[in-house]
């Protein structure tokens, strides 16, 4: 935990998130590296589109479901060991995803990225913490999670050129290569907190686990996280890790360089977006609810355009769409701060893991889906191994099944928040209509004039 008398980083702090920040990035080079090697994928192990998905989905489902087993371990074992760890898991599912030649071993290679992947995050969050001044932690979560998602810049970009040049083992071992590196340099560097002070151990029961979860859950704020996490993610998380590289490039018929491109495009507008995000809660924060729901209509109207448009879309509405499923990603952490503020501390591990399964449950869903449907409407003939023949029809049809989630997940974040403003109203704390505070926020500043 914190040092609640710290007032400044002690030495070695910087360097020890860095080297935390660089490992995250690394985890996530590996989660979205299958996203820009789709294709190739397919032709690789003769998948078709749902079998393909089952990659990803498996990945995403263990991931999700480690989240509170991942808290659990970090309380008895610290941020280091598990980082390494988790790295060290991550390397062998890249080389066997390498060398594999058989959807056995390529499903196997998946679940170790998702198993490896899992440990990473939380774990860095909790060397932030233990490392620095308590002023200091929100804004460095925020550059944390910002900072790491480089490594989808890596995976789009040097990833595709490997593929296209050397190939399929030879990519995948350059990324475990990279992984067994900074797997090395964690090892030598990280500390699970600053030379004299205590590191506290905490090894709860099941049934301590259990009850934490339930009250975790039962609370409102924590469910409107989950609702919130779970409709802003799940888009962009899809059309990074799998969908979008083929959509793009075999749907609406752009070079794999200007895929690559977008993807890019998609990794800047999310560290572009953060810190406004985090300036708007910080400075609005009975009004999150509505930031959520703007984000949402945006990333809404945007795909709805694109999914309408007559043939294949103009470039810039192509990136219109990138920067809107983009932005999600930022209003998803907008779901950690209802666990934060709706929480003790004592269960906020808890209802953190909760809200952090939203995203991935619908990510998963969804991603699967979308292969399933683009099975259902595969050009008669394709045969297996087809993804590079899906026409710009089928991705359009695949793509629609994101409206039943926007649809379940816009009900739950409605239904939650009514229920917190209920419990807020109980305490003396009443939201007043939007229109109203809004006046007040202008008669406020033409006082301040």
């Amino acid at each position: 935990m914190t040092d609640p008398t710290r007032t400044r980083a002690p030495r070695g702090a910087w360097l020890v998130w860095g080297v935390g920040v660089l490992a995250y990035g690394t985890a996530v080079l590996q989660r979205t590296s299958l996203g820009v090697a789709g294709i190739a994928a397919a032709k690789r192990f003769d998948a078709s589109a749902s079998v393909l998905a089952t990659f990803a989905v498996l990945q995403l489902l263990v991931y999700a479901g480690l989240q509170i087993p991942v808290g659990v371990l970090l309380d008895r074992y610290g941020a280091r060991r598990l980082i390494v760890l988790g790295g060290l898991v991550m390397v062998a599912g890249q080389t066997v995803l390498a060398l594999a030649d058989t959807m056995g071993l390529a499903v196997l290679a998946r679940v170790l990225v998702g198993t490896g992947d899992a440990m990473t995050f939380v774990c860095v969050l909790r060397l932030v913490t233990a490392w620095f001044p308590a002023r200091q932690v929100p804004q460095l979560t925020q550059m944390t999670g910002i900072t790491g998602q480089l490594g989808q810049i890596v995976s789009a970009v040097p990833l595709v050129a490997l593929l296209h040049g050397p190939g399929w083992t030879t990519t995948y071992l350059i990324a475990s290569a990279a992984g067994l590196v900074v797997t090395g340099l964690s090892l030598l560097v990280l500390r699970d907190a600053p030379p004299g002070q205590d590191v506290q151990r905490h090894s709860p029961s099941l049934r301590e686990v259990g009850q934490q979860v339930g009250a975790a859950f039962s609370h409102p704020g924590t469910r409107l996280g989950l609702w919130t996490h779970f409709t802003t993610q799940f888009s962009g998380t899809v059309f990074a890790l799998l969908w979008g590289y083929p959509f793009l490039v075999s749907g609406q018929g752009r070079s794999p360089r200007v895929a690559s491109a977008l993807l890019t495009v998609f990794v800047i507008t999310g560290m572009l977006a953060g810190p406004v995000f985090g300036t708007l809660v910080a400075r609005h924060p009975l009004r999150r609810s509505w930031l959520v729901l703007g984000t949402v209509g945006f990333t809404v109207t945007a795909w709805t355009t694109v999914l309408l448009w007559p043939g294949r879309a103009p470039l810039w509405l192509l990136v219109v769409l990138i920067v809107a499923v983009s932005v999600g990603g930022p209003g998803s952490m907008i779901g950690f701060d209802f666990a934060r503020t709706f929480n003790p501390v004592g269960r906020l591990g808890s209802a953190t893991g909760i809200v952090n399964i939203g995203g991935f449950v619908a990510s998963l869903l969804t991603m699967f889906a979308v292969g399933v449907v683009l099975d259902a409407v595969a050009p008669s003939g394709g045969g297996t191994g087809r993804a590079a023949t899906y026409d710009l029809g089928s991705f359009k049809l695949a793509w629609s099944v994101q409206y039943v989630v926007w649809v379940v997940g816009v009900t739950g974040i409605l239904v939650s928040r009514h229920k917190v403003r209920q419990r807020l109203a109980q305490t003396g704390v009443v939201v007043p209509p939007i229109r109203e505070a809004i006046a007040r926020e202008r008669r406020a500043r033409r006082a301040r004039r």
